[in-house]
């Protein structure tokens, strides 16, 4: 079985002065902008690596309640924020790193295995996996 998703961009102009546009059939993004600006400054609208970054929390989180709820454990609340750090290599740039922060809200689990379940989560993530990037996590049982 396959399962797949769709999105399309729409750029014009140079790639410093350009602007450009993100669309998916969902309607979730609808022509929404993005920029040089918003990528590299503090411009309106969003960028690829801040659509990264929140593909990566959210489905690190789902993965995570669907190994806790196959260990026994049906969490409550899982908050988690993940920062994608891009670095310059030569005259282009790559994602080096994801950080993810993760609370969680879990009765009846200790902290060991939280965290254990949780590092089995962060490396079977679809997202994770396809970044080629450092990922680590900090998560806190609260």
């Amino acid at each position: 079985m396959a399962i797949k998703r769709h999105a399309s961009a729409v750029w014009n102009g140079t790639g410093k002065d350009g602007k450009g546009t993100l669309t998916t059939p969902s309607a979730t993004l609808k022509e929404t902008p993005y920029s040089f600006v918003a990528r590299f400054g503090d411009g309106q609208g969003t960028n690829p690596e801040e659509l990264i970054a929140a593909a990566h929390a959210g489905c690190f989180c789902m993965a995570l309640a669907f190994q806790l709820g196959g260990a026994g454990h049906q969490p409550e609340t899982l908050r988690c924020e993940a920062t994608l750090t891009m670095e310059q290599e030569g005259e282009g740039w790559r994602i080096a790193s994801s950080r993810l922060v993760l609370h969680g809200k879990v009765p009846g689990i200790d902290a060991a295995q939280f965290r254990e379940i949780a590092e089995r989560a962060k490396a079977g993530c679809p997202v994770s996996r396809v970044l080629n990037a450092e990922i680590t996590l900090d998560a806190t049982l609260e």
